[in-house]
C-alpha cells in the first residue's frame, strides 16, 4: 500500500466507524438524574407537593430560576438542517446526529447540559419566534448549521431581543478557533498579524465571521481577499451588489476588504498570501496544489471543510505549505469550533452573561493561543488538542472576565472563583462519563 493510499484509508476510517457505532448506541446522549432518590418519599420533594414551594418563589422573583432549576447550565442547540457540515441542506432529521454530537461535546468538555433541537421550518422569522419562546428553559442558545445569509439575520435579531447568550457557532465559534490558530501560526513563522496577507476561500457565514474577528484581532481588512464560487469579491461584482440588501455582509467584503481590488479566482487570491483560510466546499480538489505554490514563503493553509478538507494536508505540504490545519481530529492542527464553544459557554453561563460579544471571542482565542504557546509551538502544534482539557477552564475564565469588562455579566465572580468553578464542573462531567464506562452503564463496542 502506498503512502497516499494509507493516508486515505486513515482519513475515511472515522466515517466507517460512525456507521457502526451510531446504530450500536442509538443516540449519543440521554437524561439522567442529578438528585438523590433515597426512597419514594423523595418524590414528594422533587415533584408534588414539595415542588410547589420553589415554583411560588420563582413566581415572585424570576431570577431564582437560575438557583432552583438547571436553567443556569442549560443550552439549546438549534438547527434547521439547511447547512449541515459540508453536506448542505439535508433537513432537520439528518442534522440530528450532528446536534447530538454537539451536545455530547458541550457536556464532556465544558460541563454544559445541551439539548439538540432540530426545527421543521426554514422560515427565519418562525425560527426566531420559536427560539425566543424557549428562553424560560435555557441559559443560552447555540445556533448551528443554518444557511447564509439568513443565519446573520436570525443571530442579530435574537441577540437584540433575548437576555441570554445567543450565538451562531458556525460564525463566532469557528472564528474564535481560526483566530487562535492564525495568531500562533503567524507568530511561529515570524510574520506580524497586522501585516499578514490573507486569502479566504468561501464567503459563507463562517468566513464572513472569521474575517470580522480577524480584523478585531489586528488583521488589516484591506489585506483580506475573499473568494466565493464565482471568484474574488470586489466592487466589480455586480451580482453581489444587486443583492446587497439581502447580504450586506458579503458586499462589505467586496468594498471594504481587498484593498487592491483584485479580480479572478482562487489562484489570483492566494498569490503572495501568507495565510489561506478555507471554509468552503469539501474536497479534495477544491483547492489545488498550484493554488498553494503561489503563496508567500512559509505559507500557512487552513483547509477546514468537513468531512473532507478542501485539500489533503500532505498535498498542501508537498506544494510548499509549512503549516497545515484542518477541521479533523485525525490530522495535526485541528482547527475546529469544538475547541471553543464548550469553554466559551462555560464562562458565559458561570457569570450569567446576557450575551457573547466579539471581545469575549477574542479573549477566548488569546487563551487558546497562549496555552499552545506555553507548551511550545511547531508546524504540527499551533493550538491545543481537545484532550488537553485544561484549555477549557482557561477559556471560561478569559470569557467571564471579558464579560465583566463588556458589561454583560450579571454575576460578579473573581478570576479565582471562575477558575475553580469551571474546573470543578468540567472535572465532574469527565469523571461521570468515565465512571459510567467503568461500571458498564455505557457499553463498550465490540472490536
Amino acid at each position: 500500500m502506498s503512502k497516499t493510499e494509507d493516508l486515505l484509508k486513515k482519513a475515511y476510517k472515522p466515517g466507517r466507524d460512525a456507521m457502526k457505532l451510531h446504530p450500536f448506541y442509538k443516540g449519543k446522549i440521554e437524561v439522567t438524574s442529578k438528585v438523590c432518590i433515597r426512597d419514594l418519599n423523595d418524590f414528594s420533594i422533587w415533584y408534588t407537593p414539595g415542588v410547589a414551594e420553589p415554583c411560588k418563589a420563582i413566581y415572585k422573583d424570576k431570577s431564582l430560576v437560575y438557583s432552583y432549576t438547571n436553567k443556569w447550565n442549560a443550552v439549546a442547540v438549534v438547527s434547521d438542517g439547511t447547512r449541515v457540515l459540508g453536506l448542505g441542506n439535508i433537513g432537520p432529521e439528518a442534522a440530528l446526529p450532528v446536534m447530538e454530537g454537539k451536545a455530547l461535546i458541550f457536556k464532556y468538555l465544558g460541563g454544559v447540559d445541551a439539548y439538540p433541537i432540530c426545527l421543521d421550518t426554514k422560515d427565519p422569522d418562525k425560527i426566531i419566534e420559536i427560539v425566543k419562546a424557549l428562553q424560560p428553559s435555557f441559559g443560552g442558545i447555540n445556533l448551528e448549521d443554518i444557511e447564509s445569509p439568513k443565519c446573520f439575520y436570525i443571530l442579530e435579531r435574537l441577540r437584540e431581543e433575548m437576555d441570554i447568550p445567543v450565538w451562531h457557532d458556525d460564525q463566532q465559534g469557528t472564528a474564535t478557533v481560526e483566530v487562535a490558530g492564525a495568531i500562533n501560526a503567524l507568530k511561529y513563522v515570524g510574520k506580524p498579524l497586522k501585516e499578514a496577507k490573507v486569502a479566504m476561500i468561501g464567503a459563507g457565514s463562517a468566513n464572513i465571521a472569521i474575517a470580522r474577528v480577524l480584523v478585531t484581532a489586528g488583521i488589516k481588512k484591506k489585506n483580506i481577499v475573499m473568494v466565493d464560487s464565482k471568484g474574488i469579491l470586489s466592487s466589480q461584482r455586480s451580482d453581489i451588489e444587486a443583492k446587497k440588501d439581502i447580504n450586506p455582509y458579503k458586499w462589505d467584503m467586496c468594498t471594504n476588504a481587498n484593498g487592491e481590488q483584485l479580480e479572478g479566482g482562487i489562484r489570483d487570491a492566494t498569490k503572495g498570501a501568507d495565510i489561506l483560510i478555507a471554509a468552503s466546499r469539501p474536497g479534495p480538489g477544491t483547492i489545488k496544489p498550484d493554488d498553494v505554490r503561489v503563496m508567500a514563503d512559509d505559507a500557512i493553509v487552513f483547509a477546514t471543510a468537513n468531512p473532507v478538507p478542501e485539500i489533503w494536508p500532505w498535498e498542501a505540504k508537498e506544494a510548499g505549505a509549512l503549516i497545515v490545519a484542518t477541521g479533523r481530529s485525525d490530522f495535526p492542527n485541528q482547527i475546529n469550533n469544538s475547541l471553543g464553544f464548550p469553554g466559551i459557554f462555560r464562562g458565559a453561563l458561570d457569570v450569567n452573561a446576557t450575551g457573547i460579544t466579539d471581545n469575549m471571542c477574542i479573549a477566548a482565542a488569546n487563551a487558546i493561543a497562549e496555552m499552545a504557546e506555553e507548551k511550545g509551538l511547531s508546524p504540527t502544534y499551533i493550538v491545543p488538542t481537545m484532550d488537553e482539557w485544561e484549555v477549557f477552564p482557561r477559556e471560561a475564565v478569559a470569557v467571564g472576565m471579558q464579560a465583566k469588562k463588556d458589561g454583560v455579566a450579571r454575576k460578579n465572580l473573581s478570576r479565582q472563583e471562575m477558575l475553580e468553578r469551571a474546573e470543578t464542573i468540567i472535572r465532574h462531567a469527565r469523571s461521570q462519563t468515565r465512571a459510567l464506562m467503568d461500571q458498564g452503564f455505557i457499553r463498550m463496542p465490540e472490536e
